[in-house]
């Protein structure tokens, strides 16, 4: 079956206001900007979206959460996003944390059809005793928090009961895919790319390198087609940079002084 489908816009045309989206990437890195850009530009809203972060300033899913249309947002981490925090003090938008490999595994249980599953994650803490502000009123008041969660104790450990994530659609950007939607992800990219592909009802692939069925070798394959709806090639673009750090270029004379620094010695006529 032919998956590949001829541009992003048609990729998202059926994602309708309220969906839940599973959306894969760390950071800026592989993030399905491409097909984020798309959904912006057609207006979908009241969105919900599982990801490790809910994308940076203006970029990512940050787009969409500037123009208003995600209502809620189920992260790891939410930091380095001022107008998350903007809008989650102020009430206009829903924030579920979730420590990093639980998401993970919440994700993977939900691909994997488990319902819920125990982590010592958590335990001992407002994640597992629930009271984490979820949602706030214009005013900064806190309207909602989390529930307390089951604990159980197994072989003298306590852990925590946490329930599976499943989305109605899952966007995903793989480094190749062929035409029947499988998929290999370069590097750091399979960070939540398979998972959050395996936990959408319908999985959406934007693909840097499109080839031919049987080019990728099976033992290559991170996601199998079968997990796979559409697929859409954006080709390569370059890769953006979540926060830029510079400092100064050293002088010449501080070049010359740096191998003293290291605990070079000076040469004088005594050990020439």
């Amino acid at each position: 079956m032919d998956k590949v489908v001829a541009s992003t816009r048609e990729a998202v045309a059926d994602i309708p206001d309220g969906a839940v989206l599973a959306v894969g990437g760390f950071g800026l890195c592989g993030v399905p900007i491409r097909l984020i850009d798309a959904l912006l530009e057609q207006g979908t809203r009241d969105l919900t979206t599982i990801s490790n972060n809910c994308g940076v300033d203006d970029q990512a899913l940050g787009v969409l959460l500037y123009a208003g249309r995600i209502r809620r947002t189920i992260s790891s981490f939410v930091g380095g996003n001022k107008e998350l925090a903007r809008l989650y003090l102020s009430g206009e938008l829903e924030v579920e944390l979730t420590p990093q490999g639980t998401l993970a595994e919440r994700l993977r249980a939900g691909g994997a059809g488990i319902p819920a599953f125990y982590t010592p994650t958590g335990v001992g803490t407002m994640v597992a005793d629930g009271g984490i502000p979820v949602r706030y009123d214009a005013e900064g008041t806190v309207v909602e928090t989390s529930a307390p969660k089951e604990t159980r104790v197994f072989d003298g450990v306590e852990y925590v009961l946490e329930t599976a994530l499943t989305a109605d659609f899952a966007l995903v950007r793989a480094a190749v895919g062929d035409r029947h939607g499988n998929l290999v992800f370069h590097e750091s990219a399979m960070n939540f790319n398979p998972l959050a592909g395996t936990a959408g009802r319908i999985t959406i692939a934007e693909v840097e390198e499109l080839v031919e069925p049987g080019e990728i070798r099976p033992e290559h394959v991170h996601l199998p087609g079968v997990f796979v709806d559409r697929v859409v090639l954006v080709g390569p673009e370059g890769k953006r940079i979540e926060r830029r750090t510079t400092r100064p270029r050293p002088t010449t004379a501080e070049q010359s002084a740096a191998p003293l620094a290291a605990g070079g010695e000076e040469a004088t006529e005594e050990n020439r």
